[in-house]
């Protein structure tokens, strides 16, 4: 048996855990505070769809320029990577042999026609004796001949005469074509051999090309837009800033190709400051079709879970409300939500760490936002 003294200590005891309970009962629960979080409206927007892809830039025009007679170049009138007009002085051949070349067939063209003007002569006074009859019909029929054989030769003259010109013109060369040109592939002394010798490769910089690829598959889509008018590309040099160089698309392959199963498009772009430069990788967006009033948030706004994409949609009551969305296509810093949001509301951009569904959220000004530098 407890004595009187222990018993009246269980009983304490027991009185005292009992007074606990009922204050533990009575304590508030424990409430976490709002979460710190930054905010952007979704707004409508006018949204490009489109094809990303990597491309290549080449000059309009490539001009290899060769002689077209052979010779020893004898002058050089340009800097290596020099800008030219058409019509520019590029090189010069010795041109003596051509001028001493011209001045013999310009001889040979004064003797033709001095034996044509005698054989004129002697057809008229022919054919005065023939009239009379002191001379026979042969001597007629000889003396047409001989006008007509000089009428051809002064014609193989005047034939000989303007090749010879043109020869003494081709000793000089000049730029077909508006461009830039390359290094120089001979120097004065060289001997060149015509239609054979390299002299110069000029290219066309303004406008430029870029040539890409689109995949079979997207192939549909870009004959569909097609159908409708004009693409637009946008081309970028990777890790450059600035605005994308916008261009139309002028040209389509006529077949897929074999092995990768692409198909080559063609864009014309403005290049007036040499910012594209052949041979150059460029990244170009096929500008496809053009959706109204989409719904675009910042891109930072989007959240992956194992169940996909999501945003946190802050209410009238400053809660984050859990909300699947359906993604578009990415637009510069934002993104285009397809289903799942409405213009208007409010998502969250920063702060989704501390966030508890159904919680409790405080919108705060950029300055104040969490992990940011107050600038103190």
């Amino acid at each position: 048996m407890r004595s009187p003294v222990s018993r009246l200590i269980l009983l304490s005891l027991l009185a005292a855990a009992a007074g606990c309970e009922r204050k533990q009962q009575e304590a508030p629960a424990f409430e976490r505070p709002p979460a710190p979080v930054l905010v952007a409206s979704a707004v409508a927007k006018d949204a490009p769809v489109y094809l990303d892809e990597v491309g290549r830039c080449s000059a309009r025009e490539v001009v290899t320029l060769q002689p077209q007679v052979s010779g020893r170049i004898t002058h050089i009138h340009f800097a290596d990577g020099a800008d030219v007009k058409a019509g520019d002085l590029l090189f010069a051949i010795d041109p003596r042999p051509f001028q001493a070349q011209l001045a013999a067939a310009v001889a040979a063209l004064a003797q033709s026609k001095a034996a044509l003007d005698l054989a004129n002569v002697e057809l008229t006074r022919v054919t005065g004796l023939v009239e009379k009859k002191a001379a026979a019909q042969q001597e007629l029929d000889s003396a047409r001949n001989n006008v007509a054989v000089s009428e051809a030769r002064v014609q193989q003259n005047q034939a000989a005469v303007e090749t010879a010109r043109l020869n003494l013109e081709y000793a000089t060369l000049r730029a077909p074509i508006e461009g830039r040109t390359g290094r120089r592939l001979v120097d004065v002394g060289n001997i060149v051999n015509a239609n054979e010798t390299n002299l110069v490769v000029i290219q066309r910089l303004d406008p430029i090309y870029a040539d890409f690829a689109v995949t079979e598959r997207d192939l549909s889509a870009v004959q569909k837009s097609l159908a409708k008018g004009p693409l637009r590309a946008d081309v970028r040099i990777p890790d450059e800033p600035g605005p994308a160089r916008s261009g139309d698309v002028t040209f389509v392959d006529n077949a897929v190709q074999e092995g990768t199963g692409t198909v080559m498009l063609r864009a014309t772009i403005a290049n007036a400051d040499r910012g594209l430069w052949p041979g150059r990788f460029v990244k170009v967006r096929l500008i496809l079709d053009m959706l109204k009033g989409s719904v675009v948030v910042p891109a930072e706004a989007v959240q992956i879970s194992a169940k996909g994409p999501f945003v946190y949609v802050v209410t009238e009551d400053g809660k984050a409300e859990f909300r699947p969305v359906t993604l578009g296509q990415k637009q510069d810093d934002g993104v285009v939500i397809a289903s799942g949001l409405r213009v208007g509301e409010r998502v969250v951009t920063v702060g989704h760490v501390g966030i508890m569904p159904g919680g409790k959220v405080r919108v705060d000004t950029p300055q104040a936002a969490p992990g940011k530098d107050s600038g103190k």
